[in-house]
C-alpha cells in the first residue's frame, strides 16, 4: 500500500542519534532535540490534508490553562496519519528515541492517551506545566514527548512558539517555532516545565497544528516524582495546580457538546 512507504527513513535517524545524543543530555534548560526535514514532506502533506476529515470528532478543552483541540480515536485518522502514527510506535522508531535519548526499554502508547492530533486556532494556548508522571493503563512511567508540527508557511508573528522552562518562574527559557517538518523531542521529568502559554495570534483560518506522541518505561521512573500526579500546571504567579482539579470541567463541557 503506497501509504506505508517511506514513511521513515531509519539511515537519517540513525544518524541524527549519533550525532545528537551528546548534545540532546546536555541541552538547557533539560534534555531535548530540534530537528528539520526528518520525515517525507509529502507524507506530511497527505497527513495535513486528512487533518480535518473527522472534523465534529475533536475533543475541545477550555479552561484558563489551555485553549485547544485534540484527537486520538485511531478510528478517525485517514490512512496515512493511521500508518504515521503506527511507524511512530515501532520498534525502529522506539530505536532511535533509545540512541538519542540514553532511555532503555521505551514502550509506546497505543491509545494515544493526550496525544494524537493537537490544534490550537487563533486565540488558543496551552499553559506551562509538567506531564502526569505515572500511567495506570499500561503500568508505566512517563519518559519522552515527540512532537511534529505540521504548519505550513508559518510566520514568526503568527507566535505558537513551543517553550521549555528551567523552573517555575521561566528563568532560562527555550522557544521553538513550530514550522512544518520540524520535530521536537525532550526528556519527561518531574521539572520538565513546557507549553505554549502566549495566546495564538494566527490568522482566523489558520490553526497550529500538530501530532503528539508519548513513550514510557515499566521499571524505571527516571527523574519522575515517586508520588502519582496528574498534569501540573503553572500559574501566573508560580503556583502549582494540578489538572485532576479542573479535569471535571472539561469532561462535562465535552459530555454537553456530544449531546447536542
Amino acid at each position: 500500500m503506497k501509504y506505508y512507504e517511506n514513511m521513515l527513513d531509519i539511515v537519517k535517524l540513525n544518524s541524527i542519534a549519533d550525532t545528537n545524543k551528546e548534545n540532546y543530555l546536555n541541552a538547557k534548560p533539560f534534555s531535548h532535540g530540534v530537528y528539520d526535514d526528518v520525515f517525507n514532506p509529502e507524507i506530511l502533506l497527505e497527513i495535513l490534508n486528512e487533518f480535518e476529515v473527522a472534523e465534529n470528532e475533536w475533543l475541545s478543552f477550555d479552561t484558563k490553562y489551555e485553549k485547544k483541540l485534540q484527537m486520538n480515536k485511531e478510528e478517525n485518522f485517514g490512512p496515512y496519519s493511521k500508518a504515521f502514527i503506527h511507524h511512530l510506535n515501532s520498534a525502529p522508531f522506539l530505536l532511535f528515541l533509545e540512541k538519542l535519548t540514553g532511555i532503555n526499554g521505551l514502550i509506546p502508547d497505543p491509545y494515544l492517551t493526550g496525544g494524537g492530533f493537537h490544534k490550537i486556532p487563533r486565540g488558543g494556548k496551552l499553559g506551562i506545566h509538567v506531564d502526569f508522571n505515572q500511567y495506570k493503563k499500561i503500568n508505566a512511567y512517563r519518559r519522552i514527548n515527540v512532537l511534529v508540527y505540521l504548519n505550513k508557511d508559518w510566520k514568526e508573528e503568527y507566535g505558537g512558539n513551543f517553550e521549555l522552562w528551567s523552573d517555575k518562574k521561566g528563568t532560562e527559557r527555550t522557544k521553538v517555532l513550530p514550522i512544518f517538518n520540524r520535530m521536537a523531542i525532550f526528556s519527561t521529568t518531574a521539572n520538565s516545565y513546557h507549553g505554549h502559554p502566549e495566546p495564538l495570534n494566527c490568522p482566523e483560518n489558520r490553526s497550529r497544528r500538530s501530532i503528539a506522541m508519548y513513550y514510557y518505561t515499566s521499571g524505571d521512573m527516571g527523574e519522575q516524582k515517586a508520588k502519582q500526579h496528574s498534569t501540573i500546571f503553572i500559574s501566573e504567579d508560580g503556583k502549582e495546580d494540578e489538572l485532576s482539579k479542573v479535569s471535571l470541567y472539561r469532561k462535562v463541557k465535552n459530555k454537553i457538546k456530544n449531546i447536542l
